[in-house]
């Protein structure tokens, strides 16, 4: 939900032994960076735990120190939970208490890689949707099998509750918990900052190992055809004239570009198309038949289809939330 642009919002880094050093520096590099960007709103990032007093040491010889107690949770507007080094270990019993009561008072949750598994034990994945490392998840769903685990998933919410697949989707997730409260623009601009893709698309299916043969392991065949779908996104494309300009069979195209990038062409490209329209609408002035058209979705009423089932808002609701002042972008009109 879009926050009040007036107040920093609030987000709680949950913070205990045994969480991976990585996921708490994605956090802080998202939330906690005073990059000073137009498009960027403030964050208030605090690191929570039972004792606040107490350094809690990483992994690498690093430390963590808290700054607020569990009882900040109360007032946060996002918690976050990192990724844990071993999913049996021990939570402590007032963190799993916080998270509880977090989530009871409607504060979204979002947990990276293995910290599914602290969700889990506070039993707020019973009988939703979660998913976690795909080399971690059959073991997500034999110890908590109320869990609908989803194994290829990057990330997945369910009833305000956040999951993310390992490491980097860790990176997706947050960017993604920025663009929901806050627009595509605020979220890409924290991805530049970071020199970072502001979203993917695909599934953990992409990075699985498996025999793949050296030419596909070597180089992307698909990248140019890829860039050229984005630089011409306000032409039709169908999987054949994709293919053609590949110099490939339709489904032969379909079959490497799906082994590339974990999904299909038909989906990647109305991904790429909502992501253009989203920019669009924060940007300029122009009415929506004309960014329906920019975006290549070729009618208004097709685009609002696609804004309903990726975002779950309208493209005239969408523009109400995160439009910038006149004036404020380079680009506008």
């Amino acid at each position: 939900m879009p926050t009040d642009p007036t107040e920093p919002q609030r987000v709680a880094l949950v913070a205990f032994p045994g969480v991976r050093a990585f996921d708490v520096s994605v956090i802080t590099e998202v939330w906690g960076g005073d990059r000073r960007l137009p498009a960027v709103p403030p964050f208030e990032l605090r690191r929570v735990a039972a004792d606040p007093g107490a350094p809690i040491p990483l992994r690498g010889g690093l430390t963590l120190t808290p700054d607020r107690s569990l009882a900040w949770l109360t007032g946060a507007g996002l918690v976050l939970v990192p990724g844990i080094e071993d999913p049996d270990a021990d939570v402590p019993a007032p963190v799993l208490d916080a998270l509880r009561r977090a989530h009871a008072a409607g504060t979204p949750v979002a947990s990276l890689c293995a910290g599914a598994f602290v969700l889990a034990r506070a039993g707020l994945l019973d009988g939703r949707r979660a998913v976690t490392h795909w080399h971690l998840a059959p073991a997500l769903a034999a110890r908590h099998p109320k869990i609908a685990v989803e194994p290829d998933a990057l990330f997945v919410e369910d009833s305000g509750i956040w999951t993310s697949a390992g490491t980097a989707a860790g990176i997706d997730l947050c960017l993604h918990l920025v663009r929901t409260a806050h627009g595509a623009e605020a979220a890409a601009a924290i991805a530049r900052s970071m020199v970072t893709a502001p979203f993917r698309t695909g599934t953990q299916a992409q990075f699985i190992e498996h025999p793949t043969p050296r030419a596909d392991r070597d180089a992307d065949a698909l990248a140019g055809i890829r860039a050229y779908a984005l630089a011409h996104l306000d032409e039709p494309h169908t999987v054949a004239s994709l293919a053609a300009r590949a110099g490939m069979s339709p489904r032969s195209f379909a079959r490497h570009f799906q082994a590339t990038t974990g999904t299909t062409p038909l989906h990647w490209l109305i991904g790429r198309r909502v992501a253009a329209a989203q920019k669009l609408l924060e940007r300029t002035d122009h009415p929506l038949p004309e960014v329906a058209r920019r975006a290549g979705f070729g009618s208004e009423v097709t685009m609002r289809q696609h804004f309903a089932s990726h975002l779950g808002t309208s493209p005239r609701d969408y523009r109400n939330a995160f439009r910038h002042p006149a004036g404020s972008s380079p680009t506008a009109r």
